[in-house]
Parts: structure tokens; C-alpha cells; sequence
């Protein structure tokens, strides 16, 4: 193992509760992450049967990726930057309509230890679920390591997409 490696402990029960509403409930899924560089898809993958309910992720690490893959706009990139409540909108609201699945995921930040400002401090997230009814986005700030703001990001993701799972 590398000195910065963990394991990523994300709860178990929370990944098995997604999984069996999904199942259930007949609802695919697909992600758009930046921060989380494909954590989320990972982890809603690690249960057996997910491919009933798990399309595609795409990691859009770039502005071009994320214009390219999510039709997200040159001019809201240029006014708004990646990391953005309206970035993230845009790119869970592009993942659902690309990929014609019922919920699209996004996650959009700077999980550091470099590339932060003043404005847009290490640890700034922006995480967007898109149903065909609506698009949430949630702002966090997480204060942990590099790894840690990943991980804090796919679960925070994990716990967005079960409380719209319930109100469905």
C-alpha cells in the first residue's frame, strides 16, 4: 500500500438501502463526477446486481470533458467556473438526458490540498441531483485531507440520492 492510500469506508448499510429502492423501484441511475474522480459510480457498483439500475459514470475532470460529454455550456464554465452550484446542475442534468435514466448524480470541487482561493476555498463541493422534476444542488465544505474530501463528497452524494429516492 502507498502512503496516501486508504480504504474507503463508505457505510454499507447506506449503499445496500440505495441498491434495494432502486432495484424496487425500477429507477436507473448514471454519474458525472469531478472531485470524485468516479468514487460515486464505484461505490454504487460494489453491490452485486447494480447493472439493473446503474447506466454509466462519467468523470469529467476537465471544463472541455464536461462541455464535450455533458453538454454543459462554454458560458456558464466562464462565469460561473467548474466548481459551481450551476456547473453541478448542469452536469447532473446533462449525465440524466444523455444517458435517458431517471436520476443523474453530480459532484463538482476542489478536494486539495492545492487549488483553492480565497473565493473557493479547498474542501468547496457542489453535489446536483437530477430527476425529470427537478435538480437539487447542495454546497459543502468539507475540511479533511485530499482523500478524505472524496470520500466525505461520495457519501454526502450517497445521502442526497436516498432522501430523493424517499420522496419519489
Amino acid at each position: 500500500m502507498f502512503a496516501n492510500e486508504v480504504i474507503v469506508v463508505i457505510d454499507e448499510r447506506l449503499i445496500n438501502k440505495i441498491s434495494k429502492i432502486l432495484k424496487k423501484q425500477k429507477i436507473s441511475v448514471a454519474t458525472a463526477e469531478s472531485c470524485t474522480g468516479g468514487l460515486v459510480a464505484h461505490t454504487l457498483t460494489n453491490i452485486s446486481g447494480s447493472s439493473g439500475y446503474f447506466d454509466r459514470g462519467v468523470v469529467s475532470y476537465s471544463n472541455k470533458s464536461k462541455m464535450e460529454l455533458l453538454d454543459v455550456p462554454k458560458d456558464l464554465l466562464k462565469k460561473h467556473g467548474a466548481v459551481s452550484k450551476e456547473v453541478a446542475k448542469a452536469m447532473a442534468n446533462g449525465i440524466r438526458t444523455k444517458s435517458d435514466v431517471d436520476i443523474g448524480i453530480s459532484t463538482t470541487g476542489i478536494a486539495g490540498p492545492t487549488g483553492g482561493t480565497e473565493e473557493k476555498p479547498v474542501g468547496l463541493v457542489y453535489i446536483a441531483v437530477s430527476t425529470k422534476d427537478d435538480t437539487k444542488v447542495e454546497k459543502f465544505l468539507f475540511t479533511g485531507n485530499r482523500l478524505q474530501n472524496k470520500e466525505n463528497t461520495c457519501e454526502a452524494a450517497l445521502e442526497i440520492l436516498l432522501e430523493t429516492l424517499r420522496t419519489k
